[in-house]
């Protein structure tokens, strides 16, 4: 146990030591040492001010300029976009400012964009009226033209036949109405013309002859230009029209219905001489206007290029003052009203650089009084604090997704960074499959200071956190594939050749006995001639199942190991003895025993059934094994590790909950008075510990029923979660015989083809089987069942993930994106 205790620490293995602070920091130095602390990102402040609303606290004006200051920035950088300018990544080189001049400077630029967007605004109005004016003076002198011309060419015989009847003019419809120009006159017809979006023009059309019940004539012509909606800031295509009516109720509807659509109507004089003279001074108040235009967006686009450079900094400065501020409102005023009183937690190794990091901004601050750092006891637990670096991190996240680490709790992730790798490879298993990971793992890694500075899709993000956990799934699929001897199903003799022969000419003939050894096993690995062999299934089969057994019962034994490491680094001796004891006496009874006959069995080549032995272990313990026997002493051993199993059982499940009670009642009722530091005393905080911090009641009803739960829990996982390792048999066989099927019936199929489209064809199908169903599919089904085993089967023996993290206070943490 003392060369236990003299191992050197871990890095990974525990949380970081943690201690209570208090800060006691003048006024006039509390924004410097904020300031500093934010920058060194190392201690975590506690809320001071939790049953005060923000609105309520004392630097809530600060936030509030800061925030306001937030708006007019993410306004600036809309009006970028907009633009279609990109802000500077890199901050201009310019002197610092004070937040109050930055406040000023903020102030008007926004006052000088808003009057710009304002003129701009107006100004594009007036052109596209103006634009739309043209275009309808052009569009309806041609409707008009056109409309004179038909007229003449038929009003000879209009006026033979028709015009000489006395009633006309009480029946004539509007179309003939309108070719007879006196009569047109006479009858009042008019006309309105006007611009409407090319979208609305059938339903408009559609309104007015309801509107008008048909007496009415619609004419529209496609505008020659596009016309730039300032809403939207697109192009929209629109349709110049012209409308032919009778009467004044009928133009009052028309309007009205104009106005409902969104359409603009302009006056068209009939005169061709005042239509001319009104066109060339549209065309010259539009030329003047583009002018206009293009000055202004001149300007505009130099003032937001000069906003742009220096965007980045200003944000980054205003995100960092407002969360000063909202760190000072943490803090607490002390009586006299002339210092803050801050605590929180810290590691032990960041003393240092704290107290250097106030000694810096006392200094700044001119202060005659420094910042008081004391350490402070609580009671509360601490928070868990892990270091971290790119490779070890994505572990972590693996982890903590379960369950943050109670404070200083042995850590999985220390053992995560092998065996979920590996495991995942075993379901994996194939080294073609693992050299195209390999390959993507690799591009990831080597673009990692291009990619970190990106802001990536929630895919991309998430596939280049775990760069570093793709790379060694890649490497231990590569090692289980060569196990497996597969590559891309197909075995190679790499390691040398084979040490089994056919008896016959085809080793898959359903006559031939099957294959005969004639030297030397195979070096490593599966040998090649299993493949395509009538026992190549029972084969892996039986091979792959009883590796799942060994490997699930190796890690159970390594989680139970390290919940005896928790319970002598919490000095919990009861948990040592009543709990980690019994655990490794009842597992390894059964499951450590099947795991030992099934290496006898491989290494002495018996037939033995192992279904039968484990099963007439419990039915028939005392009968004779026979011919199932594989060691001597068989027989009373199980009887043994059978007894055994079953008194480890009451073992885990009564001692435990008594002596908690006998402590209690020792501690709180005068029967004898012990150190409080002792193992029996201080127990590690536990449900049913008997350390109470407020000397509460001890409820052994409550105590006993939790440890009953605890005990079914561990003796029915003990064999739910060794038949759950049996998915590393499974995933591993469906992955194999999938590869299989498309290497032979696809890929094989097409190439048995003289056809070179047919080869193409046949290829190109494998390519996307094996890209998106085995390298990806596959991929995500073998890491969610090897995620699984770690968070259930393996993490369940000793970890209670009830911790909560250590969130410091830092810049480097803040959001690029201000709310």
């Amino acid at each position: 146990m003392e060369y236990i205790d003299n191992l050197p620490p871990m890095d990974l293995m525990r949380s970081e030591k943690m201690t209570f602070v208090q800060l006691i920091i003048p006024v006039e130095s509390a924004h410097p040492a904020i300031t500093y602390l934010g920058q060194l990102g190392l201690l975590q402040f506690r809320d001071l001010n939790a049953d005060k609303s923000p609105f309520q606290r004392t630097f809530v004006n600060q936030v509030k300029r800061c925030a306001e200051m937030s708006r007019k920035l993410r306004f600036f950088k809309d009006q970028i976009q907009k633009a279609g300018m990109l802000p500077s990544l890199r901050p201009a080189s310019q002197p610092d400012i004070e937040l109050e001049e930055l406040e000023i400077q903020l102030a008007e630029h926004e006052h000088e964009l808003i009057e710009m967007n304002g003129n701009s605004d107006k100004l594009r109005q007036s052109y596209n009226e103006l634009l739309e004016f043209k275009m309808v003076l052009q569009k309806a002198s041609d409707f008009l033209v056109s409309s004179r011309s038909h007229t003449t060419a038929q009003e000879t015989e209009l006026s033979e036949n028709v015009y000489s009847n006395d009633n006309y003019t009480d029946t004539a419809s509007l179309l003939e109405q309108e070719m007879q120009p006196e009569l047109s006159n006479q009858s009042g017809v008019r006309f309105i013309s006007g611009i409407i979006c090319k979208s609305k023009v059938l339903q408009f059309e559609r309104m007015l002859f309801r509107a008008t019940r048909g007496n009415m004539l619609f004419h529209q012509g496609v505008a020659d230009e596009e016309i730039l909606d300032p809403s939207s800031n697109e192009m929209v295509e629109k349709i110049v029209f012209v409308v032919f009516f009778s009467g004044e109720q009928a133009r009052s509807k028309i309007l009205k219905i104009c106005e409902a659509f969104g359409a603009n109507c302009y006056p068209v004089p009939e005169d061709m001489t005042k239509r001319r003279q009104i066109t060339r001074e549209v065309v010259s108040r539009l030329s003047e206007l583009e002018t206009t235009l293009d000055v202004g967006l001149r300007h505009r686009d130099k003032a937001l290029t000069s906003i742009g450079f220096h965007l980045t900094k200003w944000m980054n400065m205003v995100r960092r003052e407002k969360a000063v501020y909202d760190t000072l409102n943490m803090l607490n005023f002390d009586v006299t009203k002339k210092c803050l009183v801050g605590e929180g937690w810290c590691p032990i190794f960041a003393k240092i650089k704290i107290q250097e990091a106030l000694q810096r901004a006392t200094m700044d601050s001119n202060s005659q009084v420094g910042i008081i750092f004391h350490v402070m006891d609580t009671v509360d637990s601490p928070p868990t604090y892990f270091r971290t670096n790119c490779f070890t991190n994505a572990y972590q996240e693996i982890v903590d997704a379960y369950g943050v680490a109670k404070y200083q709790e042995v850590n999985p992730a220390v053992y995560t960074i092998v065996t979920f790798p590996f495991l995942f490879a075993v379901m994996f298993g194939d080294w073609g499959h693992g050299i195209c990971l390999l390959l993507g793992a690799l591009v990831l890694i080597s673009k990692e200071s291009k990619l970190s500075s990106q802001k990536l899709g929630s895919f991309m993000e998430m596939l280049f956190g775990g760069r570093y956990v793709l790379l060694l799934m890649s490497i231990f699929s590569i090692y289980c594939g060569l196990i497996y001897n597969e590559f891309f199903s197909v075995p190679f003799h790499i390691f040398g050749g084979s040490a089994y022969k056919c008896r016959d000419a085809s080793c898959s003939d359903a006559q031939t006995v099957g294959l005969i050894k004639y030297r030397d096993p195979y070096p490593f690995g599966v040998d090649p001639s299993w493949r395509g062999s009538r026992s190549e299934l029972p084969f892996l089969n039986s091979l792959k199942m009883k590796m799942s057994i060994l490997l699930g019962v190796v890690q159970m034994n390594l989680g139970i190991i390290l919940s005896y490491f928790n319970a002598r680094f919490f000095n919990s001796s009861l948990d040592i003895k009543y709990q980690f004891v019994p655990q490794v006496i009842f597992l390894n009874s059964l499951f450590g025993y099947l795991s030992l006959l099934v290496v006898v069995k491989w290494c002495t080549g018996s037939q033995a059934d192992l279904y039968h032995v484990m099963i007439y272990m419990f039915l028939s313990p005392f009968e004779a094994l026979g011919e199932n026997q594989l060691f001597w002493g068989q027989s009373v051993l199980q009887v043994i590790l059978l007894l055994l199993a079953l008194v480890a059982v009451p073992w885990m499940l009564f001692p435990k909950p008594f002596i908690l009670k006998r402590l209690h009642t020792e501690r709180f009722q005068g029967g004898t008075y012990g150190l409080l530091g002792t193992s029996e005393v201080d127990i590690y905080e536990e449900p049913d510990s008997a350390r109470q911090h407020h000397h509460e009641e001890f409820n052994f009803s409550e105590v006993f029923v939790h440890q009953m739960i605890h005990s079914i829990e561990f003796v029915l996982g003990a064999v739910s979660n060794t038949a759950s390792y049996l998915r590393l048999w499974a995933l591993s066989l469906a992955h194999s015989e999938l590869s299989t099927v498309f290497y032979e019936k696809v890929l094989l199929l097409a190439w048995g083809y003289d056809s070179l489209v047919i080869r193409l064809i046949g290829l190109s199908v494998f390519a996307f089987a094996t890209t998106f169903i085995l390298l990806m599919m596959e991929t995500l089904s073998a890491f969610l069942h090897a995620l699984r085993l770690h968070w259930v089967e393996f993490q369940n023996k000793f970890y209670h993930g009830d911790g909560y993290k250590f969130n410091p206070f830092s810049f480097a943490s803040l959001a690029d994106d201000d709310d």
